[in-house]
């Protein structure tokens, strides 16, 4: 069993540890230790490909790994090299080794690094839940400040909400960008330098956080009183284990078909009348902190996915 992921992963220590349990041999490595602490070789002919990954305390034979757990790694650096040498390293060991681990000849993955990637797309997710038939909030993604201002005026009131998140600093300080509702008034031409998010804001007495692994579908309610973005205060929120609505685990099933995806964190938000609204689906989302608040099983089915792999 491989687990790639960054030493400081919670989550990643509690699946090992239940692996542990179980007696599974598991080999955990993170990227950016490559070449420092990290070595790998693999051969390719016609039998296909085997080798072997070499870690400071483990080893691992490529073509046995049963399963790999592609969670949270670090990018690859090269202290020392000038920036011409790291950027041209950098580009080698990602085709070199991150080829390699994605191209395991007998092992599952939860989930293919490729697959994950895909799945990350904002427009492809809310595209793809549409054409599956969940209730998706209208939205638009442009740098236009004209278009901007017409789908506020059409749509309002409106929430803005990043594409991608990414590092963040203001006056030196770390920043997060939370979804936030938005003034059409404020709207001028610096919409034009990028691209924008933008979304109807939708009337949401709740939300619904639903985990799925393999075939199991773990719903959990959370109520964050007037929030919008309910991440921006954990300590308000209340979690209660709940059925999913009926046919979403069905939608859910053929979504994560739809992206070669075996897990994934769906977030809706619930209207008043009780339709969930799909808001989007994190293909390496964090889960393991809502097993605390519910005791819902969702280590021993993560475990489970990956003892008995999928493919």
């Amino acid at each position: 069993m491989l687990v790639v992921t960054q030493p400081n992963d919670v989550t990643a220590d509690i699946v090992v540890a239940e692996l542990n349990r179980r007696d599974v041999p598991v080999v955990r490595f993170d990227p950016a230790e490559f070449p420092h602490t990290l070595a790998f070789s693999a051969t390719i002919d016609g039998d296909g490909l085997r080798g072997s990954l070499t870690t400071s305390t483990r080893c691992a034979d490529l073509d046995a790994a049963r399963s790999l757990y592609y969670r949270r790694p670090r990018g690859f650096t090269f202290p020392g090299l000038d920036e011409q040498e790291a950027h041209f390293a950098t580009l080698q060991a990602r085709f070199g080794l991150g080829g390699v681990l994605a191209s395991l000849p007998r092992c599952s993955y939860v989930n293919h690094p490729h697959a994950i990637a895909d799945a990350e797309f904002k427009p492809a997710q809310l595209t793809v839940a549409a054409d599956l038939g969940f209730v998706v909030p209208t939205t638009l993604v442009t740098n236009d400040p004209g278009q901007a201002q017409m789908f506020a005026s059409e749509h309002g009131p409106v929430i803005y909400k990043p594409l991608r998140a990414s590092p963040y600093r203001q006056d030196g300080q770390a920043r997060t960008v939370w979804v936030t509702e938005v003034d059409p008034a404020e709207f001028d031409e610096s919409i034009a330098a990028t691209a924008h998010l933008f979304q109807t804001k939708v009337q949401a007495v709740g939300h619904l956080r639903v985990t799925a692994i393999g075939d199991r579908v773990f719903c959990v309610r959370i109520d964050s009183g007037d929030l919008l973005d309910w991440r921006y205060d954990y300590d308000a929120l209340t979690y209660t284990a709940t059925d999913p609505p009926p046919g979403m685990p069905d939608l859910i099933a053929a979504y994560l078909k739809r992206f070669d995806l075996v897990f994934g964190c769906f977030d809706f938000a619930l209207q008043p009348d009780g339709t969930p609204v799909f808001l989007e689906c994190n293909p390496n989302g964090q889960w393991a902190w809502l097993e605390n608040e519910t005791g819902l099983p969702m280590t021993a089915a993560l475990a489970d996915l990956l003892e008995r792999g999928h493919a």
